[in-house]
């Protein structure tokens, strides 16, 4: 599959790295297309990795990825246009506003989301909810938390969940720890678990661990 990965960050990073692994075609997107950190991912990733702006790394995309800082999401998101229409746009991001510095706080909550945010802005666009409660590493291998965990996923369109579902599943996440929370709406809580998450990396002293739902 052709992918766009919008973000050159920790996260950008090792999910294009991961999808190249996996035999996907991916441009990484960046503000300006001679980005360093771009280019010197596609330098050293392969054949099957490039790099380009953010309307080149959307129009290149079948599927679209949005890992950039979520504070800046919606112009990186507005940068790449049109490009984004019909298209399933997966969104990873956290709106974490480091103003006031460390822990921070969320720039968007309760009675919104970025991910509706962005659903808005890009009404065309297929925008699904998924990843953003666990670190980067533990989003492409999530076999490095030992114990079975769980990842969510929320967005209007059902097939467009499916087709989130399946690229889950090629990352490693078994079927059964993939929980669809319904509409894009639920963004907002998988949003406001960031706080807890922060405080339970500084409590384990690892980003490496999830949370687990458990039926009774």
């Amino acid at each position: 599959m052709r992918i766009g990965v919008l973000g050159t960050g920790t996260v950008g990073h090792a999910v294009a790295t991961r999808l190249v692994e996996l035999g996907h075609d991916v441009v990484m997107g960046s503000r300006d297309a001679t980005n360093p950190k771009a280019i010197a991912w596609a330098d050293s990733t392969g054949a099957h990795a490039a790099a380009g702006d953010f309307a080149a790394a959307a129009t290149h995309g079948e599927l679209v990825v949005n890992a950039t800082a979520g504070t800046g999401s919606l112009a990186a998101l507005a940068a790449a246009g049109d490009a984004l229409a019909g298209k399933v746009l997966l969104d990873i991001a956290n709106a974490l506003d480091f103003s006031g510095g460390m822990p921070p706080s969320l720039a968007v909550a309760n009675t919104d989301s970025l991910g509706e945010q962005i659903q808005r802005a890009h009404p065309r666009a297929r925008v699904v909810k998924t990843l953003n409660t666990v670190t980067a590493d533990v989003m492409v291998h999530p076999g490095l938390v030992a114990a079975e965990h769980s990842v969510f996923v929320a967005g209007d369109d059902a097939e467009a969940k499916a087709t989130a579902a399946h690229l889950l599943e090629q990352f490693g996440w078994p079927r059964g720890s993939i929980l669809d929370l319904g509409g894009i709406q639920a963004a907002r809580g998988m949003e406001m678990y960031l706080p807890l998450w922060l405080s339970l990396r500084s409590a384990l002293g690892t980003a490496v661990f999830n949370v687990r739902v458990v039926r009774a």
